[in-house]
């Protein structure tokens, strides 16, 4: 079965399961509790790793896990390349706080399942206020012990694009500064197996990599450039080892 072909079937299959799911569950959006709807995010989440795993052979791996504090609340500064990732959020972490714009949330139907979630939504049309939401959101969640995930480059970054082109942001480092948080780097490859506005997805495996934790106290350039250099090689490196494997595979070995 070739990859066009698996992806076909996945990429149906996973809208029009969306998709009914998001209509059978929306009337319980008015009566279910917070953390019921946590459930049914979880449900979900699980149910398209099965798809991934069952149709186009695509499955993801943890390393560094130990990075992650063992107890209390941190900040994940993660790459973000596709949606790949963002499905796998609540199963990553029980329970983070996404930093996400405030367009997704209108979104039929699933924008409002994603809002019933609490994440920490920004208003960009807001200018300067919009990073003051940003903190008194994150103030918030630390205080309920929830893990804070944000995308330190503001959007999705092809794999092959640099911080020249797409450039970390100061968001991440002001967070720290307001919360006291260490930051844990989370690298990843997902780009090259779910590739941004791309139909094709092959198999082989996710690497989501977490790194050794930024400590708060230091200058918000200091993180900022800490931050991108541990990122940009981490997650390059792991561009290359799913290169490989793709060669691999093409050459039958």
């Amino acid at each position: 079965m070739t990859t066009f072909f698996r992806s076909s079937i996945f990429n149906i299959v996973f809208v029009l399961w969306s998709a009914v799911l998001s209509i059978l569950l929306y009337p319980s959006l008015f009566f279910l509790s917070r953390e019921k709807m946590l459930g049914i995010v979880r449900f979900w989440v699980r149910s398209v790793v099965w798809l991934e795993r069952s149709i186009l052979g695509l499955r993801y791996e943890i390393r560094g896990s130990h990075h992650l504090p063992e107890n209390g609340p941190c900040i994940i500064a993660a790459k973000h390349e596709s949606q790949f990732e963002t499905l796998k959020l609540h199963i990553l972490f029980q329970d983070p706080a996404i930093v996400l714009k405030q367009e997704l949330l209108r979104i039929p139907l699933w924008g409002r399942f994603l809002g019933a979630i609490k994440p920490i939504a920004i208003d960009r049309s807001a200018g300067r206020e919009a990073m003051a939401q940003v903190v008194e959101g994150a103030k918030t969640v630390m205080e309920q012990g929830r893990p804070i995930v944000i995308f330190p480059q503001g959007t999705r970054v092809w794999p092959h694009q640099t911080p020249k082109d797409r450039p970390y942001k100061m968001g991440v480092a002001r967070i720290q500064e307001a919360t006291g948080l260490p930051i844990v780097p989370l690298a990843l490859n997902s780009g090259l197996f779910w590739p941004r506005r791309g139909w094709n997805k092959p198999a082989g495996t996710v690497v989501f990599e977490f790194l050794p934790p930024i400590p708060p106290g230091r200058r918000p350039a200091d993180t900022i450039r800490e931050l991108e250099t541990a990122l940009e090689t981490a997650s390059n490196a792991l561009h290359d080892e799913a290169r490989w494997a793709f060669r691999l595979r093409a050459e039958g070995r």
